[in-house]
């Protein structure tokens, strides 16, 4: 039945395309409808709910309208529920009628009338939804994909912290809600826990806490959870409008999942005496930090680690330049050291992420308490860049493929690792080596590697003197040969290689912006 409803969303979206309405206009409009009809839906035996929502602006008052009246309707509807508060305001604010023809928007209302979206099973749903946002992320004049973390780059980010039930999971830039959502399947996984009554409450109304500054990404964000279960009509909602580097948190939290807005500077548009737009830049004067900068990653940085708990657990996808920039930004890269146990770098490979020319890591830290020595010891980096070609299309990130890397992060006792590199080979036996061929993605392989480190291990561990003593504490490391430099029998196919060549030619751009903008200001 599911399979069904699904194909109606995506055929109905489409033929909206026809007339102009994008993805992301019709996840807008999806999104308010399907909102007033699972309200009428908990309104009903057996839920017999309250709902905040006026009589004369709830689903009844849609269904038996049609042409100028619905659309005339539709407006007052959206105008109005924009003025209220909680969850309801927040769905609603700044809300705009995109479907201008109203017999394509009668259609829509019947389509979603004729389900019932609150007995349908949260995966289902929820599936849905995902959909369409990974659907309005693919679409690049959207501008949407800078809001969306590959979903499969989030389970296996998740699967190493391994959160707990009732523990706070934080998120200070969540888009759409991609990091919430996977803690949310990995907590209700069966393999992970039986949860009992009360952390299934707690999972739903205490755990998730996120900010998102653009109010229809935020929209789409709480739409995304609601559909998934997490957060409740009545209640006054856990994402916030407001900037989170503003100011320190209020509370800390047990995790942090995030993947901050890639541009490096934090900016203003203002009106100058002349009348035209002028771009200033933004920093942020925090007691509580380390440094004052307009990098926007820097700050992001900065403020996840004072909203982490001194036992918390911290995953934050960041571009190189924070792993390498001199200046502030080694400062701030000695002080995580100091006072956080860095512990694993993840360096991802171009082609995963729908913004071209991003070249980003994966920072895994944990929340420590004051001390006078540097609480990281030791920082284990997995390059799975070096040789690694990915492109959106034709050969997409899977599950699959990081999990040698959550295997070597060994989850369960990170404290017991084995290193997959070393300086020179060590011999397989002839049992191994008569072995019958494995993917790459097979334990026996991973356990081989472990048992066999060689030159070409992905899995290196660096201490704490060795990572102090390199140029600006540089965490930007590198030991693989890239073999597509030197063995040309074996390139990458040509659109991969073309891809590639784009995003590094981006990522130089973006480069030479910066110096730009920095030498006009001075």
């Amino acid at each position: 039945m599911s399979s069904a409803i699904v194909q109606k969303v995506w055929n109905f979206c489409n033929t909206l395309r026809d007339d102009g309405v994008g993805y992301g206009d019709y996840l807008e409009q999806l999104t308010y409808l399907l909102f007033l009809k699972m309200a009428d839906e908990y309104t009903k035996p057996p839920h017999n709910k309250k709902m905040p929502i006026p009589v004369e602006l709830n689903w009844e008052s849609l269904i038996d309208k049609s042409g100028d009246d619905l659309e005339r309707h539709y407006n007052i509807v959206l105008r109005d529920l924009g003025k209220e508060k909680g969850i309801l305001g927040q769905i609603f604010t700044k809300s705009q009628n995109k479907i201008q023809d109203p017999a394509k928007l009668y259609k829509l209302i019947a389509l979603i009338n004729a389900e019932n979206w609150v007995g349908m099973g949260v995966k289902d749903k929820g599936d849905i939804y995902e959909g369409l946002l990974k659907k309005n992320a693919e679409d690049t004049k959207s501008g949407a994909g800078q809001y969306f973390t590959p979903r499969e780059l989030i389970a296996a980010m998740v699967a190493c912290i391994r959160p707990e039930p009732q523990k706070t999971i934080g998120d200070p830039a969540c888009g759409t809600g991609g990091f919430f959502l996977g803690a949310y399947d990995f907590l209700v996984n069966p393999k992970n826990y039986d949860l009992d009554k009360e952390q299934r409450e707690f999972l739903k109304s205490q755990t998730f806490f996120g900010n998102e500054i653009v109010a229809n990404t935020r929209r789409l964000c709480l739409m995304n959870l609601f559909l998934h279960n997490i957060g409740d009509i009545n209640s006054a909602g856990f994402i916030s409008s407001e900037d989170s580097l503003l100011a320190p948190p209020k509370i800390t939290y047990d995790y942090i999942l995030a993947n901050p807005p890639f541009g490096k500077k934090s900016s203003m548009t203002f009106t100058n005496e002349e009348g035209e737009q002028e771009k200033d830049d933004l920093t942020y004067n925090r007691q509580d930090f380390w440094v004052t900068t307009s990098n926007k990653q820097l700050n992001f940085l900065q403020h996840i680690r004072t909203m982490l708990k001194t036992t918390g657990k911290a995953a934050v996808v960041l571009p190189d330049n924070v792993l390498f920039e001199g200046g502030v930004g080694e400062t701030v890269r000695k002080k995580l050291l100091e006072t956080t146990d860095l512990h694993t770098i993840l360096r991802l490979p171009t082609g995963i992420f729908y913004a071209q020319g991003v070249k980003a890591n994966v920072l895994f830290f944990d929340g420590k308490p004051a001390s006078k020595d540097p609480w990281t010891k030791e920082v284990w980096v997995y390059d799975y860049r070096t040789n690694i070609h990915h492109t959106l299309k034709k050969n997409p990130l899977k599950v699959d493929d990081l999990k040698d890397f959550v295997a070597c992060y060994n989850p369960q006792n990170r404290h017991k690792r084995k290193e997959t590199w070393s300086a020179t080979s060590t011999p397989l036996s002839v049992r191994e080596t008569s072995a019958p061929p494995v993917s790459v993605q097979e334990s026996p392989v991973v356990e081989r590697s472990r048992n066999h480190p060689s030159p070409e291990g992905r899995w290196r561990k660096f201490t704490y003197d060795e990572i102090i003593a390199r140029d600006k504490t540089s965490l930007d490391i590198t030991w693989l040969k890239d073999t597509s430099l030197a063995d040309l029998d074996n390139l990458p196919d040509p659109d991969i290689l073309a891809i590639e060549i784009v995003e590094n030619i981006e990522a130089a751009l973006e480069s030479f912006r910066e110096i730009v903008i920095k030498l006009n200001n001075n």
